[in-house]
């Protein structure tokens, strides 16, 4: 935030702040009561508005009941002294299931609204255009569709996605996004829009007519990669069931030279991001059903890329 304080989610449904003077406040800012945690659904990503300072606006995506069955949706609140107020809502009804929800949202450097969904489960999907799941969507900053989107009236940025779950900007604004391959095959998207990247048509290094194929990929380990962040010259994407930090350094000719760090330190690494000090912020999901909580779990970690390679204390 613009005081350098940090907002972020639980699953749950809590929204806190870790604020720059007193620390992590005791209170929630917001428990939002609709939301349902359920599986790999709940309360998941946030973002300021690139105009923040003026317009005091957060965005959310989450999981909730709507009529017989569950969906994910992106609202707006407009922060004041007093907390979140006047909830918008920019775009509902994007498919959920108990697992791949997808669920992180940033602002790009043209200041459109990008969304990852997950195929909830049902693998078809992400082939369908018609469909909000197994994609990354692109919007404007009120939900209206932006008219430079690829296919006309359509939120859909780029499809065939399994459960894409990092976003990243490089220095040339070119789009990087991290996403859960089928046990194996993590892979690392350079995204354009309008392309598809074949799931479940494709994995791995397997090409097809049509079909984009990753950066690079996880072969037969997992990474189970979350979020991303770029910093000088490279994607930094944290790993679930990897328990690691990866850091993914664009070479000049666009290969890729990829160095683990921090391996099984933390436990389950949900996501990373680069604070104004340029230091990575790191934050776990041991308690997420899926990993062995320590005492002092869940937590945001602060780190120096320049000391990564250094052994850890």
């Amino acid at each position: 935030m613009p005081d350098g304080s940090i907002i972020f989610t639980e699953r749950p449904r809590k929204i806190r702040i870790v604020d720059v003077d007193k620390g992590l406040l005791q209170e929630p800012l917001l428990a939002i009561d609709e939301v349902v945690h359920r599986g790999e659904g709940g309360l998941l990503g946030i973002t300021l508005h690139p105009d923040y300072s003026s317009n005091h606006w957060v965005y959310v995506y989450y999981t909730y009941q709507n009529g017989g069955g569950l969906v994910n949706k992106v609202v707006r609140f407009e922060k004041n002294n007093y907390g979140l107020v006047n909830r918008t809502t920019i775009i509902d009804n994007i498919p959920s299931g108990f697992i791949h929800n997808g669920g992180r949202i940033k602002f790009g450097p043209d200041e459109y609204l990008y969304i990852t969904t997950g195929d909830s489960a049902n693998s078809n999907l992400a082939q369908k255009q018609g469909s909000l799941a197994g994609k990354i969507l692109r919007l404007e900053d009120d939900g209206t569709i932006p008219e430079n989107n690829p296919f006309p009236d359509s939120p859909v940025y780029s499809l065939g996605h399994r459960n894409p779950q990092g976003l990243a900007w490089d220095d040339q604004n070119r789009l990087w996004s991290t996403e859960h391959g089928s046990s194996a095959t993590d892979e690392l998207n350079l995204i354009k829009p309008g392309n598809n990247y074949g799931w479940p048509e494709i994995r791995g290094d397997d090409t097809a007519t049509g079909l984009e194929t990753p950066v690079i990929h996880s072969g037969n380990q997992t990474w189970a990669p979350s979020g991303a962040a770029y910093l000088n010259g490279s994607i930094y994407y944290s790993g679930l069931r990897s328990q690691s930090l990866y850091e993914a350094e664009i070479e000049e000719d666009n290969s890729i030279e990829l160095k683990r760090h921090i391996e099984r330190n933390f436990g389950r690494l949900r996501g990373v991001a680069v604070g104004p000090d340029n230091f990575l912020y790191i934050f776990t999901s041991n308690r997420d059903g899926r990993g062995v909580p320590a005492e002092m779990d869940d937590q945001i970690i602060r780190i120096n890329p320049e000391r990564l390679s250094a052994p850890m204390d």
